[in-house]
């Protein structure tokens, strides 16, 4: 294959699985209504369940599911019926993945199941199988045709299916209430999590903060903004409540429109109303702050009183962003 035929091929595929997916909308019906509310007012857990790429599928809506709210656990189909259909309790939904519906491990899967008293959600190609007919609700996951060249590789089948498994965990999330603060609870690692729970009075400097009053001479805020090493000091009134801010910037400014800076203070340079943000907010509100006003750092309040600087530097080395 040449370079040309290589690009039509990728788009190719792409187009025959967006294709498929564009399909999928046209068979939500009242089976998965029923199903999503099935597993929303379930006492017990969702038990998917799969074999070959299925199964891979199978594990990524489980993770899908465990991670907006919904108790999940995978089960391999093959497995199952060698000891893992332990895993199964009274209570629990078992949600069944296969294009075909008619593998030899389904078909001796099911009756298994349906022995054990529990619901069975089938996701399947072929509604006509085996466990479309064996289920007590039907998810259409139909493709016209695999991606592959031959129609043979779980392609097109294996995305319609995560697909409907991101459907089923959206509508859940939706109806459990499921919050941005319920989310970083079940994602507190990695720059996911910090973005969703690191606050800025984890990160921010709060000791030996620079800081002069407005009359305090510039040789003064010269030597505060040097020894505290932050790039600006705030200008805070009697009672630590901000009333501006002077930066290194401001300082060459002032170096370029004065030829002497003998009699000037804070006040004259200082710029009025500066960005704050209070020590509670996200740390990624901040940095989404510092980002639309094209600044380095801000001065960070709580409760109208100056507390301390958090620089953008602060940020970008807890991996927030």
């Amino acid at each position: 294959m040449n370079n040309d035929a290589i690009r039509k091929l990728a788009v190719e595929t792409i187009r025959t699985e967006a294709d498929a997916i564009e399909k999928l909308a046209g068979f939500i019906d009242d089976d998965f209504v029923m199903a999503v509310n099935l597993i929303f007012n379930g006492k017990g857990r969702v038990i998917v369940t799969g074999i070959g790429k299925s199964a891979i599928v199978a594990e990524k809506i489980v993770a899908t599911f465990n991670s907006t709210g919904t108790p999940a656990i995978f089960m391999h189909a093959a497995d199952a019926i060698h000891g893992d259909l332990g895993i199964i309790q009274p209570d629990d939904v078992v949600v069944c993945l296969s294009k075909s519906g008619s593998t030899p491990e389904i078909k001796v899967l099911v009756p298994l199941i349906r022995n054990l008293g529990n619901k069975i959600i089938a996701v399947v190609s072929n509604t006509d199988s085996y466990l479309a007919r064996s289920s007590d609700f039907v998810l259409k996951a139909t493709v016209d045709r695999e991606a592959c060249p031959n129609n043979l590789a779980p392609t097109s089948s294996t995305t319609a299916q995560m697909v409907i498994g991101d459907a089923l965990a959206v509508c859940l999330l939706k109806l459990r209430g499921f919050t941005p603060a319920d989310f970083a609870r079940f994602h507190p690692g990695g720059a996911l999590g910090k973005k969703l729970y690191m606050r800025v009075s984890d990160i921010f400097t709060s000791t030996d903060v620079p800081k002069v009053r407005p009359d305090d001479r510039i040789r003064s805020v010269i030597l505060e903004i040097s020894s505290k090493r932050l790039g600006a000091t705030a200008v805070v009134d009697s009672n630590d409540r901000v009333v501006g801010i002077i930066t290194d910037g401001d300082l060459r400014r002032m170096l370029q429109k004065n030829q002497s800076i003998e009699g000037l203070a804070a006040a004259d340079i200082m710029t009025v109303n500066p960005k704050t943000i209070d020590r509670e907010e996200l740390a990624i509100t901040a940095f989404n702050l510092m980002e639309q006003n094209k600044i380095t750092q801000l001065l960070v309040t709580h409760e109208d009183r100056y507390e301390g600087v958090i620089h953008i530097h602060d940020i970008l080395r807890e991996g927030i962003v």
